[in-house]
């Protein structure tokens, strides 16, 4: 869960010349999340496995022989969907792959970001580089070089149903290799032959299965999905902070983070979170240890059989119970980078190519079910996310329940200075949109293409929303650190833990407390940057070890 990463938040601006690592070797099998987003925002280039090259050269070789052989093969010498009884004139076939396309871009809205945009064309030639799809080496080496002169498709958001795969973004994708449509070159927008020929490329002139063999796959919710799971395994670590702030700030009980308490309910996720917790505030002078809590009530008692202490006994479920809250969202996340990751690596073509067993197979890996299950669920667990980081806001705010914090974190005086009153309103609203970005999208279904596509995923639609709830998620919790600073410049600051003592103090070099004397929006534009386009926060050990 807590691992290395790369900027996401910023401007793509292609390849980043000074200081790259060594390229991903893209080999159809091992692609990760992380590497999908150092490629998408130009921190890695690609380079093409040659024993997989190998394999597509066998793939192209078969797929040659069976139309030689006058083989009927869909989508090659047969049109698409339910057109495929329609058999297509030798002198045709390629004619048809260059009509798929065309008819196919039809999507609107925004556009897709660029970085994402490069993602998407790098998982799609990780898709192609398996040797199963039966195209030819030179389509593959021109999308290597497409990515590694900082080309990016122009892809309109909007409408993949997620089967036949992403069939309407990735049309968009293709049209940038055949010189049509627009292209980003180093996050300008200029058409696509005149970006491709000043990165000294020629447009790819698509010959038979090609056309297909790009759109035909979920290529486009999985780079999407990558970025997803990005940004919220950087909000997970962050929840960890926050929630050890939280506890430090109210001076809270250490029991509920007990190693031994883990183990009788022994989620990983759960375990993973309170030892992440423990290790932040090691050494806290904050805490309220269990054994020093009995002594003090001890010294208040009273004579009688019932008196009331000012020591809280518990702390409330937004502090207490952060573990248990956060173990479901860690296993979420860490569940769907498998399913992701396994997709991405995945050949979700029709048909597929078989050489070694002399068969073209006919069939469905382009559904993008399994994408679209798992961004349903991570949009309930981002939901979950942020209303835990919400509820301690409001906890921070309101003064009947802060224990002893100003209200609203006011530094001046209250009712001429409103504090966080206002801003409040940020992460409430965003708790509230995500919870509704909650509902599943996997189950809304709509027959289309002539009722041929009578089962879709909606995966990349699923994507999207995930992707919302992720950005609403990151303005929740740049609140909540707002906050947490805010309350540490009135009290505990000096008794930090080791861990959370360090983030404290690289948080503090760029925080002013808020008085009401600048527009509360810079800070939070300020602050959104730091935490999410830096990686001050791509692993948290540092923090703490010696």
């Amino acid at each position: 869960m807590f691992y290395s990463g790369f900027q996401t938040d910023g401007v793509f601006d292609g390849p980043r010349t000074a200081g790259l690592k060594s390229p991903v070797v893209l080999n159809g099998n091992d692609l990760t999340v992380e590497e999908i987003v150092a490629i998408g925002v130009g921190d890695r280039q690609v380079t093409l496995d040659p024993a997989a090259l190998g394999r597509c050269r066998a793939s192209r070789d078969f797929l040659k022989e069976q139309l030689a052989a006058r083989k009927i093969i869909y989508g090659i010498n047969t049109s698409f969907g339910p057109m495929c009884n329609k058999i297509i004139a030798e002198g045709e076939i390629e004619t048809l792959q260059l009509n798929l396309i065309r008819s196919h871009a039809a999507g609107l809205g925004d556009p897709i970001k660029p970085y994402i945009a490069a993602g998407i064309l790098a998982v799609r030639l990780n898709t192609l580089v398996k040797g199963y799809s039966g195209v030819r080496v030179e389509l593959l080496e021109f999308m290597r070089d497409m990515i590694n002169s900082g080309l990016a498709p122009y892809v309109p958001e909007c409408g993949s149903v997620g089967a036949s795969g992403d069939l309407i973004h990735l049309a968009h994708m293709a049209l940038g290799i055949i010189g049509e449509g627009q292209v980003y070159l180093r996050g300008e927008l200029l058409p696509a032959e005149e970006a491709l020929r000043r990165a000294g490329l020629v447009p790819m002139r698509l010959s038979y299965k090609e056309g297909i063999a790009l759109m035909n796959g979920t290529s486009a919710m999985t780079a999407l999905a990558a970025f997803v799971l990005f940004g919220a395994r950087k909000l997970l670590r962050l929840a960890c902070v926050t929630g050890a702030f939280a506890l430090e700030i109210f001076g809270g009980i250490d029991d509920a983070f007990d190693e031994d308490l883990q183990r009788v309910k022994p989620h990983p996720g759960q375990m993973e979170v309170a030892e992440t917790i423990r290790n932040l505030y090691r050494g806290s002078r904050n805490i309220t240890r269990r054994a020093d809590m009995h002594e003090l009530i001890r010294n208040q008692q009273k004579d009688g059989p019932v008196f009331e202490t000012s020591i809280n006994v518990q702390d409330v479920y937004s502090v207490r119970c952060t573990p248990q809250v956060l173990a479901p969202v860690a296993e979420t996340v860490e569940a769907a980078v498998r399913t992701v990751e396994t997709e991405a690596n995945s050949s979700n073509d029709n048909p597929i190519i078989l050489p070694e067993q002399k068969k073209i197979i006919h069939g469905g890996n382009f559904h993008g079910q399994s994408i679209s299950f798992t961004m349903d669920m991570l949009c309930v667990a981002i939901a979950t996310l942020s209303n835990l980081s919400e509820r301690r806001i409001n906890k921070y705010l309101d003064r009947s329940i802060n224990e002893g914090l100003p209200e609203f974190l006011i530094p001046g005086t209250p009712g001429l200075t409103m504090g966080f009153m206002g801003a409040q309103y940020l992460a409430t609203s965003s708790t509230a949109e995500n919870r509704q970005l909650a509902a599943p999208m996997s189950v809304h279904s709509i027959s289309c293409n002539a009722s041929n596509q009578d089962v879709v995923s909606m995966g990349t639609v699923a994507a999207r929303k995930a992707f919302r709830a992720v950005s609403n998620a990151k303005h929740v919790m740049t609140l909540e650190v707002l906050a947490d600073l805010q309350a540490l410049s009135f009290r505990n600051a000096e008794g930090l833990g080791r861990g959370t003592g360090r983030i404290f103090e690289l948080l503090s070099r760029d925080f002013i407390p808020y008085d009401n004397q600048r527009v509360f929006h810079e800070d939070l534009v300020k602050f959104r940057k730091l935490l999410f386009s830096s990686q001050w926060f791509d692993d948290l050990k540092p923090y703490w070890e010696e």
